[in-house]
């Protein structure tokens, strides 16, 4: 994937008191750290992963984070004062963009730095050749699908997603609480603006 540039409206602003830039590279605690605070949230909703740190699921998730620092496809979002406090992580799933996490501080939710920080991955995701941004998230949390949904994305039946979404979804049942809550999103990329222009 290439590396990112930010919409330029959200390099000018801040929102809910957070500024945003690309991620580097030995930031890989730093999102850990923000996935752990915002996963409590889902321990008060009774889902509980207790697997050590060398288990085959974390290592995975970590390396994943770390590819997409490397080639400089997340997008944090940091305190004036620059503490971290967000993260939106980008990769490639089958040659497909594929949304790997979005966490945020639980001191900093509801303050619209979430959903900015999709809006920046649905942005820089889009490079006019893939159809869409995917996704895997919980059914039943209203912080998950329906976050989602309230942001163009919907759900795909596991039988409509491809090889590598299927796999994905195989593998974190295989390792997350409530497996069979887990599903898959998309959103499409919209372009009729670009299509109007080129017609007019």
């Amino acid at each position: 994937m290439k590396r990112l540039r930010l919409p330029p409206s959200l390099c000018r602003i801040s929102v809910g008191g957070a500024l945003f830039r690309v991620g580097k590279s030995q930031e890989i605690e730093t999102l850990l750290d923000i996935d752990r605070d915002a996963g409590t949230l889902f321990e008060q909703a009774g889902l509980h992963l207790d697997l050590p740190e060398d288990h085959e699921f974390p290592v995975s998730e970590r390396n994943r984070w770390l590819r997409s620092l490397d080639a400089g496809s997340t997008i944090m979002a940091m305190e004036p004062q620059g503490q971290a406090v967000g993260f939106a992580a980008v990769g490639l799933l089958n040659g497909q963009p594929y949304l790997e996490q979005l966490s945020v501080r639980r001191t900093h939710m509801r303050r619209g730095i979430g959903s900015a920080l999709l809006h920046a991955a649905i942005d820089v995701s889009d490079d006019g050749i893939a159809g869409a941004l995917w996704l895997t998230t919980y059914d039943h949390l209203a912080w998950n699908r329906p976050f989602y949904g309230a942001h163009g994305f919907v759900r795909v039946w596991d039988g409509d997603c491809d090889s590598g979404i299927q796999r994905e979804l195989e593998f974190q049942r295989r390792w997350l609480p409530m497996p069979g809550q887990r599903i898959a999103m998309r959103r499409r990329f919209d372009r009729s603006a670009e299509a109007r222009t080129a017609i007019s």
